[in-house]
């Protein structure tokens, strides 16, 4: 039997093959821009341009090298985390109750597994239905608090109906051990071992799913990389062109078939820059190893420039806008169903033998790990509070016993009142039963779907046991007696959740005599958690951390949407989103309260107006006619807007996901605040986000964040633990102020890819036309010539124009999302035309001059004004015939002028602010580039013979260097005012302020009318202009609909709901309630 189900679920084991570096290599040299390398270093081979095609095979070799060692270091760092426990020896019971040690590998779905005392490594899911572990999950879900499991109820033994429940590893994850989680400790009857069933194996399991989604993760869809192919085809495109041209020049004038061959071919690998892959790297590598040294970690480096477009972020509450502790604020006791006045001390005689003491000293799921209390944060705080002491039994102890030793809990000597020091020790043992101790029977863990826990516990001495609960107020007031819950228990607990406390409360009852400690042990949770006494409220506070409100308002001052996805309680989320400025105070909440069909009745949303702030008028009541949107001052200039924001839980969340698919992205609009939200829900909050086109970023603490952080365009993980492996970024502080950092950075690297795509383009255009200007007379660059462009000028400002660091601040303008957008388009095509233009210039102009004719060795152009500036390479032209034509005077001109062209347009497009420091701060590119204008300035104006010679430079006048000069210089002024001048201060400013403006009037929503009013007056000009024109971002083109229609936002104490037959498009009616 065995067999045949190995054979059916196979071997149990998550491999992460490493692939072999050969077949790593194959796939990246396939890459087709190697080879294309490939092609052009053959091609310049041939031509014996060996220099250039050595530096382009050094770069590719290391580029590959670099490649290889990054993704066999993550493949490498993925197995290693999956292999450490994958193969243990693990005990299994079989038919006959022997225990069997065998592999992990060879454990299949219904083998019993045996837990061993001293904890293990889960090699596969399983469900305990013996005994009880303690268990750290932080593999999974990041949270490293340990976690109690319990075995599985009987349903036998269990309320009616329940035999029917089927096990589900996400509905009984309290019974269930995942794989990958580390068992502590396990506690156990004697004779019974602590067993558990195997319900899951290999990449089944939960920590097999993390792993698949880490191997094959959401390729990530750029626009950047979209239109750097798309450009890469236009200049493919520009190649075939000067190929063609080439091939029909060299045909009339009658050269040999291999050289049009091989200067046919040349031009593409000219136009078609080999070099742009490692340029447009470099980059990225540099924003890398500057986030590194802020503290974030990356392991997706293309992702750096995504985060350049981030233009929401996504935050986690508890432990990442908030503290991650609970500090206890006081607690509010209930007596005759009345409140008491708020108490801050707990620790105190009075208090120490009271039920509401005792529920705090038992309720919840502490354990002793190596003599230290351990567990969740919110009940070591509690426990903390009252200062009693837990003890545990010793597995010695258990072993006597035919059950399990209770854990037992007690006051501190000093709290009883009654506690007297003992005279001696006959006496103490004496009054031993006197000491006041609670052991706790039997627990109940908490499960969030119920939203509370419960214990069993006996009063050392007492015959009844007692039965205690904590839990969700709301949750908890409906399992107790309607009569011991106060009158006004919502209106505090109300007033409690907005000042931002978390609540809980706690009840309380005795049980029957007759239930004993078996029984106990066996009774389901339902026939203890009902007919309780409400005791009050324990109220916790959860500050914010010191940094979040500075935080957010730096995203909100750049144009950056931040929206609230914690599991805590709706009302507190809203409270801490107000104290941290994601709401603001004049703001409004819109509660969307989503219920699913029940009863024949179609699923509806009630909308609910949380309470208007003091300043927004006295009325006690909202009217309903009183929209959030109304102006305040009716005057233009003096325009005030009341925004609004809508918040839901997770259970609505899912309902209007499934039954109002038309309303998901109205409400992705204005959406804020989700609460209760589970890690699936979270994750489908991001995609959500992403449908209406937003560019999402997460920030989480790596508890059940997972899943959203690998969704989003950029997730970073404020936890170091292993789940963090699926997180593009990890952060080393755990603070939000790495969000502004990465966004910086983002946008700085952003800009240089932009600003090095620009430049390599340039670099091309400029070089083709000087080869297709010199093809025209049967000429060429030397080779010499071509190794100080591509070496001395392009690779060195390359690598150093990509070094400026980001920019202090973030600003409110966003940089482009892609290469086709008009600014960057208009920066290109009018450089393109300034360069050839200047190019031609010069060109056609030397051909004017009174001493120019076809050059030939015996030239004496330089020799014609007999002045003291005589050319010192002239004895050089007095050389052996030139068999390519490289040495002439169009030749010289084009290799100067060019030579210019290339620092020129690389200071043109080297921009800093607003996204990256100037560029006179880079102090490499400004030595570099001051360096190469020397050195070419020296040789123009001052030639050096030996330097001529080598660079196949021929003598020209002084007054043509000189004029040459002046062509560069108007050049250069030219290019920057276009540049920096008319396209910054005049095109650029134009369309980012009609983008701003139509932003800033998308998130403050104007009521219809005025709204369209003053889109008439303010842009009847522009609209003229570009009437058809929509906002490219589905978001934008929502919001300019939402403008016009006078059924949104829904007004308060009004119902939506789904027509009974819902098509495709989930339409759905808003019905008002009279």
């Amino acid at each position: 039997m065995h067999a045949c189900r190995k054979l059916l679920y196979g071997v149990n084991e998550i491999t992460v093959k490493v692939p072999s570096v050969f077949k790593l290599l194959i796939k990246e040299v396939l890459n087709p821009f190697y080879i294309f390398q490939l092609f052009s270093v053959i091609l310049w081979s041939t031509d014996e341009y060996y220099y250039y095609a050595l530096a382009i095979v050094i770069m590719s070799i290391v580029s590959i090298v670099s490649s290889l060692y990054s993704i066999r270091k993550q493949y490498v760092m993925l197995h290693d985390m999956v292999a450490a426990h994958s193969t243990v020896r693990v005990s299994v019971c079989r038919v006959n109750e022997e225990i069997e040690e065998i592999f992990s590998t060879d454990l299949v779905p219904g083998d019993v597994m045996v837990i061993p005392l001293n904890g293990t490594v889960m090699p596969c899911d399983a469900v305990l239905i013996n005994g009880t572990c303690i268990v750290n999950e932080s593999m999974l879900t990041g949270e490293s608090v340990p976690v109690t499991k319990t075995n599985l109820p009987n349903p036998s033994v269990d309320i009616k109906g329940m035999g029917e429940e089927i096990y589900s590893p996400e509905t009984h994850k309290r019974h269930t051990l995942f794989c990958g989680t580390t068992v502590i400790q396990t506690r156990f009857y004697t004779g019974e071992l602590v067993k558990a069933i195997v319900v899951r194996t290999g990449f089944s399991t939960s920590k097999g799913q993390l792993v698949r989604s880490i191997l094959y993760p959401k390729p990530t869809d750029f626009k950047l990389y979209r239109d750097a192919y798309l450009f890469l085809l236009c200049l493919v495109a520009v190649a075939g062109i000067g190929f063609i041209y080439t091939i029909i020049n060299s045909i009339l004038n009658e050269e040999e078939v291999g050289v049009i061959i091989i200067e046919s071919l040349d031009i593409i690998t000219i136009t078609v820059p080999p070099a742009l892959p490692a340029a447009m790297t470099a980059g990225i590598v540099y924003a890398q190893r500057r986030l590194k040294k802020v503290g974030i970690f990356c392991i997706s480096p293309q992702r750096i420039n995504i985060c350049g477009q981030l233009n929401l972020v996504c935050f986690d509450k508890t432990g990442t806008l908030t503290e991650d502790g609970l500090d206890l604020w006081g607690i509010q006791r209930v007596e005759n169903a009345r409140f008491l006045l708020p108490e801050e001390n707990v620790c105190n005689e009075m208090l120490v033998k009271s039920q509401f003491v005792a529920c705090m000293a038992t309720c919840h799921s502490l354990t002793k790990i190596e003599g230290m209390l351990s567990g969740d944060p919110l009940d070591l705080k509690m426990f903390e509070a009252i200062g009693w002491i837990l003890e545990e039994a010793t597995e010695e102890e258990t072993a006597l016993h035919n059950r399990i030793m209770p854990t037992v809990v007690r006051p501190p000597k000093q709290l009883l009142p009654e506690s007297t020091p003992a005279g001696n020790q006959e006496m103490e043992l004496f009054e031993l039963p006197a000491i006041y101790e609670i052991g706790i029977v039997r627990q109940f863990p908490f499960s969030s779907a119920l939203q509370r826990m419960s214990v069993v516990a006996r009063v050392l001495g007492d015959k009844k046991m007692d039965a205690y609960m904590k839990g969700a107020p709301e949750v908890i007031a409906s399992l107790c007696k309607p009569e011991t819950v106060p009158i006004d228990f919502e209106e505090v607990l109300e007033d409690y959740t907005k000042q931002g406390f978390r609540v809980i409360a706690l009840a309380h009852r005795k049980l029957e005599s007759k239930l004993t400690w078996h029984k106990v042990q066996n009774i389901s949770r339902d026939a203890i958690e009902n007919n309780m006494d409400f005791m009050g409220l324990i109220i916790m506070q959860n500050k914010l951390k010191q940094e979040t409100p500075a935080v957010l308002e730096d995203l909100h001052k750049a144009n950056i949407r931040t929206v609230m996805v914690t599991g805590d309680n709706m009302l507190t989320a809203v409270s801490v989103a107000r104290d941290c400025g994601m709401i603001l105070p004049q703001d409004k909440v819109i509660i969307a309260e989503a219920l699913p069909p029940k009863d024949g009745k179609v699923a509806k949303i009630n909308w609910h107006y949380a309470d208007s702030l003091t300043q927004c008028g006295n009325s006690s009541a909202i009217d309903s006619e009183a929209i959030p949107i109304k102006l305040v001052h009716d005057s233009l200039e003096d325009l005030q807007l009341t925004r609004y924001h809508f918040a839901m839980n997770g259970k609505s969340f899912s309902v209007i996901l499934e039954h109002f698919q038309d309303l998901v992205p109205k409400l992705m609009l204005h959406g804020t605040v989700f609460a209760r939200m589970a890690p699936d829900q979270k994750t489908q909050l991001v995609e959500a986000l992403q449908n209406v086109d937003y560019f999402v970023g997460m920030c989480g603490d790596g508890a059940n964040d997972c899943g959203a952080l690998k969704r989003a365009h950029g997730g970073i993980s404020l936890s170091e633990l292993e789940a963090s492996v699926a997180s593009p970024f990890t952060s080393k502080t755990p603070s939000i102020s790495c969000v502004p950092n990465l966004i910086r950075e983002g946008r700085a690297a952003l800009m240089t890819s932009f600003c090095v795509f620009k430049f390599m383009a340039l670099y091309s255009i400029i070089q083709y036309f000087s080869v297709t200007l010199l093809y025209s007379i049967l000429s060429n660059l030397g080779d010499f010539q071509f190794l100080f462009i591509d070496l001395a000028i392009i690779l060195v400002v390359v690598f150093t124009m990509s070094l400026n660091s980001a920019w202090k601040e973030l600003v409110a303008q966003r940089p482009p999302s892609g290469l086709i957008s008009g600014a960057l388009l208009f920066s290109v095509l009018s450089q393109i035309i300034i360069c050839i233009g200047f190019q031609s210039l010069g060109f056609f102009w030397v051909k004017q001059q009174p001493w120019y004719e076809v050059w030939h060795p015996y030239s004496d152009a330089c020799n014609t004004t007999r002045n003291p500036h005589w050319n010192s390479s002239h004895m050089y032209n007095e050389t052996e015939p030139d068999s390519h034509n490289i040495q002439n005077y169009e030749n010289t001109t084009v290799f100067f002028i060019s030579s210019f062209q290339y620092l020129i347009v690389a200071i043109a497009f080297s921009k800093g602010k607003p996204f990256r420091q100037p560029c006179y701060k880079n102090y490499l590119f400004v030595v570099s580039v001051i360096i190469l204008y020397v050195f070419i300035l020296f040789i123009m104006l001052h030639p050096v013979a030996s330097i001529d010679q080598v660079l196949q430079i021929v003598c020209v006048p002084y007054q043509w260097r000189i004029t040459m000069l002046i062509i560069v210089l108007v050049n250069a002024l030219v290019s920057i005012m276009v540049e920096s001048f008319f396209l910054d201060m005049v095109l650029w400013k134009v369309v980012f302020n009609r983008d701003r403006q139509g932003e800033y009037r998308f998130t403050t929503t104007q009521p219809p009318q005025e709204s369209v009013d003053r889109w008439g007056k303010c842009c009847l000009s522009w609209a003229q202009g570009c009437r058809k024109k929509m906002p490219k971002a589905k978001y934008m083109y929502l919001a300019q609909e939402l403008l016009v229609d006078p059924e949104w936002p829904p007004k308060p104490q009004t119902t939506t709901e789904a027509k009974a037959l819902v098509k495709e498009n989930g339409s759905c009616q808003i019905i008002t309630i009279t």
